[in-house]
């Protein structure tokens, strides 16, 4: 324990003077699945929070960015990403990688396809792959981010593929969700039924050059008519719809724009903090759902009782609901010291 302390306070040291290669670490550490692994991210989490106690840092902007295979995201980001850059920021790039069930495989390379950030040094890019984490996506992407905050970068986006589940989670842990679409993505009516879209803070139908910028306007027009049905998200708001290539430097400074208007909005009306404040009671308890889930699956007893219940369920002797009810009413007698789990 002793030495697992001392290899935490040194990670978070290097993770808070800015190592790149410290970052990394922990980020690998925190999408761990090992139990092991999940009781050493643990420790740094409050190394960490020690550390920065004596070096207070204000909250990194968190853009969620999301949209269909196709939409052009990681360009987009490339794009939006670089003027932040010139503008003195350093950026955080975590991509939600869909992880295949079957063969482990991510689907996501974002460091080749986002070259220019990746190399850049204020810029740092993550593939981090969604499947099997114990908290689920929003956890484990939540404490990458705080690493990311806490090694210093101001602004952290996450790309998200936008065909599943991880995408809205994410919406649900940043501060602005970005929904990019391309030309030829379906009429806005159609829109409305896609909860994604009752997420965005802001629409950009992208590709918006040459043959296909005529389309994108119509498409933007039709968008803007759909989210004006809508309820807002919050008074003061109107989740705007732009247009946009990522080869033109004027459209992604409107999108800049955009979303350093919606950051003053936010924090001028109170919703910034709420926001955050609303998020950290759900991670709270998608956080002890993890800790449940590691207990679990450390606990040899209990393992011997799931087995058994296992058993039971595929003998048709008891249904699941009732072998859950069974085992969770065991265990929270085991976690208060009874002798009754037998």
């Amino acid at each position: 324990a002793v030495r697992s302390m001392a290899g935490a306070i040194r990670l978070a040291a290097g993770v808070v003077e800015g190592s790149r290669a410290a970052l990394s670490r922990a980020i690998t550490l925190v999408e761990s699945s090992l139990p092991d692994d999940f009781a050493r991210a643990t420790e740094l989490f409050v190394e960490l929070t020690r550390q920065q106690a004596r070096r207070p840092t204000a909250h990194a902007l968190r853009v969620g960015i999301t949209g269909p295979p196709g939409a052009g995201k990681s360009t987009f980001i490339e794009a939006l990403g670089r003027q932040l850059l010139d503008g003195g920021k350093r950026l955080a790039v975590l991509a939600v990688d869909p992880s295949s069930a079957t063969s482990g495989g991510s689907i996501l390379g974002d460091k080749t396809r986002m070259h220019a950030l990746a190399c850049h040094p204020s810029a740092f890019v993550r593939p981090s792959p969604s499947s099997g984490a114990l908290g689920g996506v929003a956890l484990r992407t939540h404490d990458a981010a705080l690493l990311c905050e806490a090694a210093g970068f101001d602004h952290v986006l996450f790309e998200t593929v936008g065909v599943g589940q991880s995408e809205v989670e994410v919406a649900n842990m940043v501060d602005m969700t970005v929904v990019l679409l391309p030309p030829g993505s379906g009429d806005g009516l159609q829109a409305i039924k896609r909860g994604l879209i009752e997420h965005a803070d802001l629409i950009v139908v992208t590709k918006a050059d040459g043959e296909l910028r005529a389309p994108a306007a119509a498409l933007a027009r039709e968008y803007a008519t759909a989210m004006s049905m809508l309820r807002r998200r919050w008074r003061g708001w109107r989740t705007p719809v732009l247009t946009c290539s990522s080869h033109s430097p004027a459209d992604v400074r409107a999108v800049l724009g955009c979303v350093r208007d919606f950051h003053a909005t936010a924090l001028r009306s109170g919703r910034f903090e709420q926001n955050r404040s609303e998020q950290e009671l759900r991670l709270l308890f998608s956080a002890v759902q993890g800790e449940l889930a590691f207990r679990l699956r450390t606990d040899a007893r209990i393992n011997a009782l799931i087995r058994e219940q296992h058993r039971r369920i595929v003998g048709g002797e008891v249904a699941p609901r009732v072998a859950a009810d069974c085992l969770s009413t065991l265990f929270v007698e085991r976690m208060r010291g009874g002798q009754s789990a037998q």
